[in-house]
């Protein structure tokens, strides 16, 4: 069923742009070549987000036209979801740690403002147990990801729910934006 009711308005905005400004295949410079717009909710704000995307415009480069995204997104969401990691996390720490229900769950989402149904946890927590299935290595899986560019950038995102909460930490591919490792950590200290 769609929404029923709109968006509200972001009430902060971000730009973000990648890192890699040369190409990771042939070294020319790679050209801002278009802008994606997102709104993300996070349990501070409403975010507005502008993602620049650059492609490597050498005609000889095996990556022609390919995208690249900024790597800082996928700090923040998961692609192609309206909800932040943090969300998710503390959805799946209210879940797991302190076994509440989904009602009890989406009760406490809606009193810190979070508006939606409870199905979107229902969802959340599914998706909560996808990222906690890859704290198992799968090799077959990592060669198949990662092959096709050829090479790895890798990014460690850490996101604590909430103070005293389990960290959850994800070992991320920047290339291909796929998730590779995840493992969760009890009040991790800053030098871990």
């Amino acid at each position: 069923m769609p929404r029923t009711t709109p968006r509200p308005p972001p009430t902060r905005t971000q730009t973000l742009q990648p890192i890699m400004r040369q190409c990771p295949c042939c070294g020319a410079p790679m050209w801002a070549a278009s802008h994606n717009y997102r709104t993300l909710t996070t349990l501070e704000a409403i975010m507005g987000l502008t993602l620049q995307i650059r492609r490597c415009l050498h005609p000889a480069c095996p990556q022609v036209r390919t995208p690249y995204r900024p790597a800082a997104a996928g700090r923040l969401a998961l692609p192609k979801h309206a909800l932040g990691l943090e969300v998710l996390t503390c959805i799946g720490t209210q879940r797991y740690a302190h076994h509440h229900s989904v009602p009890t769950i989406h009760q406490a989402l809606v009193e810190r403002g979070l508006a939606g149904a409870p199905r979107t946890v229902t969802h959340l927590l599914e998706r909560y147990d996808d990222l906690v299935a890859l704290s198992r290595p799968d090799t077959a899986r990592l060669r198949r990801l990662t092959q096709p560019q050829g090479r790895v950038s890798l990014a460690l995102d850490g996101l604590p729910p909430d103070v005293g909460q389990a960290v959850l930490w994800g070992l991320r591919d920047c290339l291909s934006g796929e998730v590779l490792l995840v493992r969760s950590w009890l009040s991790a200290p800053p030098t871990d």
